[in-house]
């Protein structure tokens, strides 16, 4: 069972809030980490605009390298089954495209600007998820 905690949790949140209101306000862009993703990986239009995209995913691999060290190792599993792996990939790949951007972009801005596509594709995320974790917990019991 995962542990909740509260305090943790809500500054956690309260940073990505605080993060994709700082790139809204300052840029412009919804922080929808799939779009920012594919918009620094090639082939690049003439107005790329690379370089913030390049310092945002440096950021997402930074800070809990940073936390790590200030604060030391962090819990973590990963699953050893590759082909699991491979296949999830593909899937959240999948499901970013065609639900025209992924949980940040819908969950986290689309929420907060009240967008339609946002709430029905949030909407999904969270009902698949919920269904996954039955499935994968209580038939398949993983």
């Amino acid at each position: 069972m995962t542990e909740f905690t509260p305090f943790a949790s809500f500054f956690g949140g309260m940073l990505i809030g605080v993060s994709a209101l700082i790139l809204m306000a300052l840029n412009g862009r919804i922080a929808g980490i799939s779009g920012i993703t594919s918009g620094a990986l090639p082939p690049w239009p003439a107005n790329a605009e690379i370089g913030w995209r390049v310092a945002f995913l440096a950021g997402l691999v930074a800070a809990p390298l940073l936390y790590q060290f200030a604060s030391g190792p962090i819990e973590r599993s990963i699953s050893g089954n590759l082909p699991l792996m491979i296949a999830a990939g593909l899937l959240v790949g999948f499901g970013s495209v065609f639900g025209s951007g992924c949980t940040s972009g819908h969950g986290v801005c689309g929420l907060s600007r009240v967008a339609p596509r946002s709430i029905a594709a949030t909407g999904t995320f969270m009902a698949v998820a919920a269904a996954t974790v039955f499935v994968t917990r209580h038939l398949i019991g993983g």
